[in-house]
C-alpha cells in the first residue's frame, strides 16, 4: 500500500467520545457500589450490584500487587501506546490529550495485540476484529468479545511513568464487568419470566449479560434449539493459530504456539461462557437437551410463547434472536448420507471424520465454505469447491492460495445429483458433466431467517422473512426486540438503510443495543459492520457494507497475498478488505464511525 495513502485513512480518523467515566458515577463515597433501583411492572425493586472484588477493588490483596516503573513521561507523545512488562505480566500505556492510562495489553477475544491496534478519542480498537475498548474505564464499547480489559493505577513521580497493577489481572488480561443477580427467582414461576430471550448466539448472549451489567434484577430466560450453551461459533469452520482462549477454555500446543483445531472440537472448548457464569448471574439457559425443544409461536396480544411439546411461558420483555436456517441443495438425491450444512459442533466433527483421508466437496463458495475447504485441505485426500457464480471472493482474496494447497475448483456450474452406494454419497454430478468423488459434501450456498414460526405473530417482516427493527432494535410492538441473523435494521453507515448484515460482531451489538432499550435509554445503533475470517493461516479483515459496488481499488500485491481493497460506490468508500496489513481496516472503521467519508481518488 501506498505510504500517501496509509497517511490519508490517517488524517480522517475521529471517532464520537466515548461514554464519561462510567465506573466512577456507579461508586458511592464509600467505594462500594451503589444501590440502583429498576422498575419492573410498575414496582420499585433495591439491590446492590453482586460483589466483585477485583472489579471494585483490585487492591485488596496486597501479595497480588506489583508496581513499577515502566517508563518517562516523555517516552511517548499523545495519541501514542507502548506494551511495558512489569515482570509478572505485560499492560499497555496510553498517552492521550497529555494524560497517562494503563490496561489490559491483549484483545480479551482472541489475544490480539492491542499495541498494534488504533487509538483515536479515547478508545483502542482491537487491529484483528473490531473490538473497542475505553481507556479510561477499559470498558469495551464495540465488539466482538464479552469480557473487557483490565484497568491499571497510573502514578507520575518525578517526570517516571508508574503502574500499579493485579498480578491476577496481568495473568488473565480480561475483566468480567460487575453484574446483578436475580432477586425475585423466588416469585416466579416456571411458565413466566421477565425476558424472554428466543436464540441463544452473541445476540441472545450479549443482550442477557447488558441487563445483568446494567442492574437488571428480575428473571431471565433464553431458550435455543442448540443441544449446549451459547459457544463460538464461527470456530466450526475455521483453523484457528495463535490464539487466547477464554481462561475456562482447553488449548492444544504445537510449535507455532497454540492451535485450536475448531472443527473437531468440543462444545466446552469453544464455550461462550461455562457453566458456573450462568449460575452466578441467574441467566437460564434452556437447551435441546431439555423438554422445551423449541418456540413454535409467539402470542404478542398475550405476551405469550408457546413451545413445540405445548407448554407456554408468559414474558413481560421478549427479544428475537433465532439466526438463520441454511439452505439445502433441491437436487436429485439430497437425502443421502454424508451430505451437511455446517449448523452446531457434532456437524463440523462428523464431517472431519468423515474427510479424513477421503475425498470432500464443498457446494458453495461463500466464506464458510471457503475456510470449511481450507481446514479440509489437511485432512482429506481431495478438496473441490463448486460454486454457481464466478465470484469476487475467489478474484480477490486468493485464488492462487488455494490451487496452491490442492483445492480444485469448478466455477460457474451446480450440482444436478447426489449418487449413493449403499445409501451413502459416492458422486456429486454436477450440470457441467463432471463427475465427483464424494465421501462428504458440505453445503454452504446461503441461509434464511430463521423466522417461519411468526408468520401469524403480526410481528412486521420483509419480503425475504427478516425481522424488520428500528435504530432500537426494536419491532413494531412495544417490548419486542430483535437482533442478530433474523433482522433488517436502518445502518447509519448507509444513510439508514435498511439491510441484514449476519456478522458475529453485529450480533453482538445488536444485543447490547436491545437490551439497553428494555430498560428505557433510548440508545440508537450507529457501529460500523466488522468481518473477519482465516484461512491457511492468513487472515482477512473486511469493514463497512459493500453491496452495490461498483468497483474495487486494490492496492498491493494479490499474488503476493499482502494487499488492501477498497470497494467503492460513486466515488466512495463503502467497504475495505484486507491481507497481511493491519492495521488499516479497523483505521477505516474508525473513520467511517465517525461518519467521514473516505473518497475513491484518496485511494487510487
Amino acid at each position: 500500500m501506498k505510504v500517501s495513502i496509509a497517511h490519508t485513512v490517517e488524517v480522517k480518523i475521529e471517532v464520537v467520545l466515548p461514554e464519561k467515566e462510567r465506573a466512577k458515577e456507579e461508586m458511592s463515597p464509600n467505594g462500594k457500589a451503589s444501590p440502583i433501583i429498576y422498575k419492573a411492572n410498575g414496582t420499585s425493586r433495591h439491590y446492590q450490584l453482586e460483589e466483585h472484588p477485583v472489579a471494585m477493588n483490585p487492591y485488596r490483596n496486597l501479595k497480588d500487587v506489583v508496581e513499577a516503573s515502566v517508563c518517562h513521561v516523555k517516552d511517548l507523545d499523545n495519541g501514542q501506546m507502548r506494551e511495558v512488562d512489569l515482570g509478572c505480566g505485560k499492560a499497555l500505556v496510553v498517552k492521550e490529550n497529555g494524560e497517562f492510562y494503563a490496561l489490559g495489553h491483549k484483545c480479551p477475544h482472541y489475544g490480539a495485540p492491542l499495541v498494534k491496534g488504533v487509538l483515536s478519542k479515547g478508545r483502542v480498537r482491537c487491529p484483528w476484529h473490531g473490538a473497542c475498548f475505553n481507556i479510561g474505564t477499559g470498558d469495551i464499547e464495540d465488539f466482538p468479545g464479552l469480557d473487557s480489559l483490565p484497568k491499571f493505577q497510573v502514578k507520575i513521580e518525578k517526570e517516571k511513568v508508574y503502574i500499579r497493577a493485579s498480578k491476577q489481572a496481568l495473568q488473565t488480561q480480561r475483566r468480567t464487568k460487575v453484574m446483578a443477580k436475580c432477586i425475585s427467582l423466588s416469585n416466579y414461576n416456571i411458565s413466566s419470566t421477565n425476558v424472554l430471550i428466543i436464540g441463544a448466539g452473541p445476540a441472545g448472549l450479549v443482550c442477557a449479560e447488558t441487563l445483568r451489567q446494567e442492574g437488571f434484577s428480575d428473571r431471565i430466560v433464553m431458550c435455543t434449539m442448540d443441544r449446549h450453551l451459547p459457544y463460538d461459533r464461527p470456530k466450526l469452520s475455521k483453523k484457528s493459530l495463535n490464539i487466547s482462549l477464554p481462561f475456562y477454555c482447553s488449548m492444544a500446543e504445537d510449535k507455532n504456539g497454540f492451535s485450536f483445531q475448531s472443527m473437531d472440537c468440543h462444545p466446552d472448548q469453544i464455550a461462550l461462557r461455562p457453566k458456573e457464569f450462568f449460575r452466578t448471574y441467574d441467566i437460564e439457559v434452556l437447551t435441546e437437551m431439555q423438554h422445551l425443544l423449541q418456540v413454535v409461536a409467539v402470542d404478542i396480544k398475550n405476551k405469550t410463547a408457546v413451545f413445540k411439546d405445548g407448554f407456554k411461558m408468559e414474558y413481560n420483555k421478549l427479544l428475537l434472536a433465532t439466526g438463520s436456517t441454511p439452505k439445502t441443495l433441491s437436487c436429485k438425491g439430497k437425502e443421502v448420507e454424508n451430505v451437511f450444512n455446517i449448523c452446531t459442533v457434532e456437524d463440523a466433527n462428523r464431517v472431519v471424520k468423515l474427510a479424513t483421508s477421503k475425498n470432500a466437496v464443498v457446494v458453495g463458495a461463500s466464506f464458510l465454505g471457503m475456510e470449511v475447504a481450507a481446514y479440509l485441505t489437511e485432512k482429506a485426500h481431495s478438496v473441490s469447491v463448486v460454486e454457481l457464480e464466478e465470484v469476487p471472493f475467489k478474484k480477490f482474496f486468493g485464488e492462487k492460495m488455494f490451487e496452491n494447497n490442492r483445492v480444485k475448483f469448478y466455477m460457474q456450474t451446480e450440482v444436478s445429483e447426489l449418487r449413493e452406494q449403499d445409501g451413502k454419497l459416492k458422486e456429486v454430478v454436477l450440470k457441467s458433466g463432471k463427475i465427483l468423488r464424494a465421501d462428504v459434501c458440505v453445503i454452504g450456498i446461503g441461509a434464511t431467517p430463521a423466522t417461519g414460526f411468526l408468520k401469524q405473530s403480526g410481528i412486521n417482516m420483509d419480503s425475504k422473512g427478516f425481522i424488520v427493527v428500528n435504530k432500537m432494535m426494536q419491532t413494531n410492538f412495544p417490548g419486542v426486540f430483535a437482533a442478530g441473523d433474523a433482522v433488517a435494521f436502518p445502518l447509519a453507515l448507509r444513510n439508514n438503510k435498511k439491510v441484514n448484515i449476519p456478522h458475529w460482531q453485529m450480533a453482538h451489538m445488536q444485543g447490547r443495543i436491545a437490551a439497553l432499550n428494555m430498560l428505557a435509554h433510548g440508545t440508537e445503533i450507529s457501529t460500523v459492520p466488522y468481518l473477519w475470517t482465516a484461512m491457511f493461516g492468513k487472515s482477512i479483515r473486511y469493514t463497512g457494507h459493500g453491496e452495490g459496488f461498483d468497483d474495487v481499488v486494490i492496492q498491493g500485491d494479490l499474488d503476493e497475498l499482502k494487499f488492501v481493497a477498497f470497494y467503492t460506490k460513486n466515488d466512495e468508500v463503502i467497504a475495505v478488505a484486507s491481507m497481511n496489513y493491519d492495521p488499516i481496516v479497523s483505521k477505516v472503521a474508525d473513520v467511517m464511525g465517525a461518519g467521514r467519508a473516505i473518497r475513491k481518488r484518496d485511494v487510487e
